[in-house]
């Protein structure tokens, strides 16, 4: 059990070191920074100053080195466009995000969870075929359309909810339904095949035949022990809304980290754009590595056999 969280954990290290590379390295795909802090009027000399002011006279590797030391100890630079510490921009944002993203997933969950498994209880009846409608309208329809055609019915015609903006619980309905179709679908899909795979196992059979409730056999019994698949693409997920906010937040004015990628690209605000992905990325590697301490919790063999097989 030691030596696989152990391992996990390395991993997830040379995870993240190799993402500050990458996201070092695509800061610097956006184009030049004086292109946009500077008008056209400004000379060589004038480029020169503010490249020095910037940090960006120097050689990318040596740039590289000085971007990783600051991060180790929690210095990602000040913003290009406002001067303010970039990591401080990134967290004032967050919160907004953090709320829309977790409205959505529990949202998801709420809707996917249930209709997956009576789907897989009642296969190929009415509701299990509803369910598949369900999926196939959840992966058909891009973001961007369902959030128009959401405000334009709620909002425009029915005015019974806000278009934009954060405030009240009421703005956060239609951006959460918005981000969180598409995963209702993905979750639904997943659960619906787990749970098929786990309602022919011998325990299920042998629970049934010894008289248990079928309500007790399905959500107590079955259901547990079908977690694994969507547990996994659940737990990613959540990070992917997050991080895919971007398309929601800009169609509903959402003030979250989304529209501020907007605005840190369009400006080549390297410093915000590598806090973002670095900040993303480490929580895709906690996710993971909250995953894994997951499956042991519902399946101790997982750990035991990884530590057998690596011992072998």
């Amino acid at each position: 059990m030691r030596r696989f969280l152990l391992s996990r954990i390395l991993q997830a290290l040379v995870t993240l070191w190799l993402l500050t590379m990458v996201a070092f390295v695509m800061t610097r795909l956006t184009g030049d920074p004086l292109d946009v802090l500077l008008d056209a009027r400004a000379t060589e000399d004038d480029r020169k100053a503010m490249a020095s002011v910037l940090g960006l006279d120097r050689p990318l590797p040596v740039q590289y080195a000085i971007y990783l030391g600051h991060a180790v100890l929690g210095n990602f630079g000040d913003s290009f466009k406002t001067r303010r510490p970039a990591l401080t921009m990134v967290m004032e944002r967050l919160p907004l995000t953090l709320e829309l993203g977790t409205t959505a997933f529990l949202v998801s969950l709420v809707i996917a969870v249930p209709i997956g498994v009576i789907s897989a209880v009642r296969r190929d009846t009415s509701v299990d075929v509803l369910g598949k409608v369900i999926a196939l309208l959840g992966q058909s329809f891009p973001t961007f359309w369902l959030g128009l055609m959401l405000i334009l019915l709620f909002a425009v015609t029915l005015e019974w909810l806000p278009a934009s903006g954060a405030g009240g619980p009421a703005h956060l309905v239609l951006p959460s339904i918005t981000l969180g179709w598409f995963t209702v679908a993905g979750i639904m899909r997943l659960v619906r095949s787990a749970m098929l795979d786990t309602l022919g196992q011998e325990y299920v059979v042998t629970a049934r035949a010894k008289g248990l409730r079928e309500s007790g056999v399905v959500w107590k019994h079955a259901l547990r022990n079908a977690l694994i698949p969507p547990l996994t693409y659940a737990g990613l997920i959540f990070v992917g809304l997050l991080a895919g906010a971007v398309v929601t937040e800009t169609v509903y004015a959402w003030p979250g980290v989304g529209q501020l990628v907007i605005e840190s690209v369009a400006f080549r605000d390297f410093p915000v754009i590598q806090v973002i992905l670095l900040l993303f990325g480490v929580m895709y590697v906690g996710m993971n590595l909250v995953i894994d301490l997951l499956y042991i919790w519902i399946d101790p063999r997982i750990g035991l056999a990884e530590t057998t097989v690596r011992r072998g």
